[in-house]
């Protein structure tokens, strides 16, 4: 573990211990989002995985504008269709020496009014968790036994450990029966 690493996690520790959120009753509290936020996971292959997803994210979350959030250094417009997503790439002078985001980054992310984060990382990251902290008013969802509270306040354990797209598909199809919206085809290919 290097210097960064180190400088990180206790940026991370600090910014848990202040992380207070207010009691939310499910399934109500997921209806009728308005701004989702979705963090991407930063592997090639996982994000090709989540591309197939992004359909059945925009079905399950609609009307709700939805932002793809990359990680740091990722560049997406290559990948990933514009059509109905606003992609958000952190710069390198958007980050902390530590690889964390600086405050008027997360200022910036703020000020679009996320009251969901969905995070797609099957990795630790972070980055990620930092977002995640700085939005303690939204739903935080994520896969369970990863990294737990104060991050989420919905995690969702699935039977899968290794297959990715079983992760993904379960996660979804989890929300959208609590949401009594069930996601339709969740294999089909993503539109080009």
């Amino acid at each position: 573990m290097g210097l960064k690493d180190i400088v990180g996690n206790i940026q991370l520790s600090r910014a848990r211990r202040r992380m207070q959120s207010g009691p939310l009753t499910f399934p109500t509290a997921l209806l009728n989002r308005k701004h989702v936020l979705v963090c991407l996971p930063a592997g090639l292959r996982e994000l090709t995985m989540v591309k197939q997803f992004l359909p059945a994210i925009a079905q399950l979350f609609k009307p709700a504008d939805i932002t793809l959030l990359s990680m740091p250094g990722i560049r997406l417009n290559d990948i990933y269709p514009r059509k109905g997503f606003q992609i958000l790439t952190p710069t390198a002078d958007q980050l902390s020496w530590a690889g964390l985001p600086k405050s008027n980054y997360l200022e910036h992310l703020r000020s679009h009014g996320f009251d969901t984060v969905l995070d797609l990382n099957l990795e630790l990251s972070k980055f990620t968790s930092t977002v995640l902290l700085n939005f303690p008013d939204a739903i935080r969802i994520g896969r369970g036994n990863h990294l737990g509270e104060p991050y989420y306040n919905l995690e969702i354990k699935t039977k899968y450990l290794r297959d990715e797209k079983n992760i993904y598909r379960s996660l979804l199809e989890t929300v959208g029966l609590m949401m009594n919206r069930p996601v339709e085809d969740l294999t089909s290919p993503a539109p080009r």
